[in-house]
Formats: C-alpha cells, structure tokens, sequence
C-alpha cells in the first residue's frame, strides 16, 4: 500500500480503536493516524501468532485486524500511563 493508503487506513481504524476505548474526546487526528498504522502492525503480529492473515491491503478484514491491533495499543498506553482515568 502506497503511504496516502496507510494514512486513510490508519486514520480510521485508529478512530475507530479511540471510539471503542473510550478517548476519541481525547485523540486528534494525528493521534489515530499514529495509532492505526502501529495497530496494524500489532494486529498482523498477533494474527500471526494465532496462524491468520495479518493486514492484506485496504479491506474489512485487514481493516478488523488493524484495529484490534490498535485496541491493544491503547489499552496497554493506558495501563502504563496508571490505568483508565
């Protein structure tokens, strides 16, 4: 995928992921950028892991695994950072 495919991808699994945790109010556009394309990466990790495809272009099921990946990231920030406020 060429990097304006990966910034859209990144963009809306990441809001998607902030919606889900609950820091959406939180995020700006950057934030979920960042965190969509890192979750991509998690995501294919873990995918992989568990023996299924990880991340195969801009469909839904690359778009599931992304923010899944990007669902974990948060959820981990947030343990880090002391837990949910």
């Amino acid at each position: 995928m060429n990097i304006l495919v990966w910034i859209i991808f990144g963009a809306l699994a990441g809001w998607i992921a902030s919606i889900i945790m609950g820091k959406n109010k939180k995020m700006g556009a950057i934030a979920n950028i960042v965190v969509g394309i890192v979750g991509a990466f998690i995501g294919g990790y873990i995918m992989d892991f568990f023996g299924a495809q990880g991340v195969t272009g801009f469909n839904i099921p690359s778009l599931v695994v992304a923010i899944v990946g990007a669902v974990v990231l948060l959820y981990v920030v947030g343990l880090l950072r002391g837990g949910r406020r």
